[in-house]
């Protein structure tokens, strides 16, 4: 792996820096305090060392001295050159650093990104049961929706126009033109009126036109009047009108109030007839088609799809920007209603947790590789001087355990070696 030409500073926090290196230079001070009190002893007990009792301190104090020298150098060959000397297998750190890391990743990603251990953690971590029960709370669900609603905004805000044409004129037209319209707006159209999901659009439908009947009998008598014979008389013309006004009322009224009408019945027979047709009837699936390709190819097309788009947009931001609005409302209601089933349903939350799972080990089995990947480059992109500072600033403090231990381990192996010279002499 080449190096990088860019070099990456590595984060620090001073006061934090400052804290680590009072405690590096105390126990630095503790282990010098260490080899320096065994070289004391040492030089006392040089001369009374064949006398008895002074032998196994002054070995002992040799020996400690041996260890603290020899551990003292194993700590240091991992930062820099001891004494600045050039021996080798030294400064581990600011020559190996390269290798040092791609180690660190091949070790993250054999122990720890592993699928198994992955999902195992996910499931034990309960994390649908855990978000339920803080959803559960109004304010955290709240909280969630304003959230939602503020990167919904941003993302609509975000999103021009001319992308949406783009989206529209190369990925969806072209899919419409290759796809044939007739079975899916069958099919789609049977279902509509097997399951009369229809009725409440034919309600809707015949209240708004009752209600411009009763709103507008004016409107009504002067389009009737444009179309009526020239040579009869205004006063017939009107009876006739206002006749006719009043049978399309009752007429309206009717339909509105029976289920059973014959025109909604005549109304669901040509759907239903219609949609078999659309799937069936060669003759309506071509002229389906053309009427398709007719609309794919009129001019005003994507300025119609582009005002539908921004008043949905303008609609759907102002809903969302009000807290209090219906749609934020509603959206958190629905929020809550989820939650509450999450606590109560040990399936569902079964269900989702393994979803959940699913995704992760997804993500570990793909990315898995440039996740632990991220160590070895930005390790590659330190500089190797200050990468060996800064680990000593974190673990330098512990390392010096291994330069006491040495003292008082080396000065106890002294001690026995002597016993057992003394012995066996």
């Amino acid at each position: 792996m080449s190096q990088p030409s860019l070099t990456l500073s590595l984060a620090s926090d001073p006061v934090l820096d400052a804290e680590r290196r009072r405690g590096l230079r105390q126990m630095r001070l503790v282990a010098l305090s260490l080899l320096v009190f065994a070289a004391v002893v040492f030089l006392a007990t040089l001369r009374v060392k064949d006398q008895g009792f002074w032998g196994f301190v002054n070995a002992g104090a040799e020996a400690s001295m041996v260890g603290a020298m020899a551990d003292w150098f194993a700590v240091t060959a991992l930062f820099r050159h001891p004494l600045g000397l050039p021996i080798p297998h030294t400064a581990l750190i600011p020559r190996r650093k390269d290798m040092l890391a791609q180690s660190l990743q091949d070790f993250m990603g054999e122990n720890f990104l592993r699928e198994d251990i992955i999902r195992d953690r996910v499931l034990s971590a309960q994390i649908s049961d855990r978000l339920a029960n803080w959803l559960l709370d109004p304010a955290n669900a709240r909280r969630v929706v304003d959230e939602a609603s503020h990167m919904t905004t941003l993302g609509l805000e975000r999103m021009r126009d001319e992308a949406v044409a783009e989206i529209v004129e190369e990925a969806v037209i072209p899919r419409l033109r290759e796809e044939p319209i007739s079975p899916i707006a069958g099919s789609l159209l049977g279902e509509v009126v097997r399951d009369k999901a229809h009725y409440g659009l034919v309600d809707l439908a015949l209240g708004e036109f009752h209600r411009w009947l009763t709103e507008n009998p004016e409107t009504f008598a002067r389009v009737l009047a444009e179309r009526a014979p020239w040579w009869a008389p205004h006063q017939v013309n009107d009876l006739v009108i206002t006749r006719m006004h009043k049978e399309a009322l009752k007429w309206v009224s009717e339909i509105r109030e029976n289920p059973t009408h014959q025109a909604r019945i005549a109304l669901d027979d040509l759907l239903a007839d219609l949609a078999d047709d659309l799937l069936h009837d060669e003759a309506t699936i071509e002229r389906a088609e053309r009427l398709k390709v007719r609309i794919l190819d009129h001019p005003q097309l994507m300025e119609t799809v582009l005002s539908l788009w921004r008043a949905f947009r303008s609609a759907l931001i102002a809903a969302l920007a009000d807290p209090e609005g219906p749609l934020r409302t509603r959206i958190q209601s629905e929020v809550e209603r989820f939650a509450q089933r999450v606590v109560a349903e040990q399936d569902l939350r079964a269900r989702l947790d393994g979803y959940v799972a699913d995704l992760a080990a997804f993500a570990v089995n793909r990315y898995g590789t440039e996740l632990t990947a991220v160590i070895s480059h930005t390790i590659n992109r330190w500089d190797g001087k200050e990468t060996a500072s800064r680990v000593e600033l974190f673990v330098g403090r512990d390392l010096q355990f291994i330069r006491i231990n040495g003292t008082i381990v080396g000065g106890l192996v002294g001690l026995v070696i002597h016993a057992v010279v003394v012995l066996i002499g």
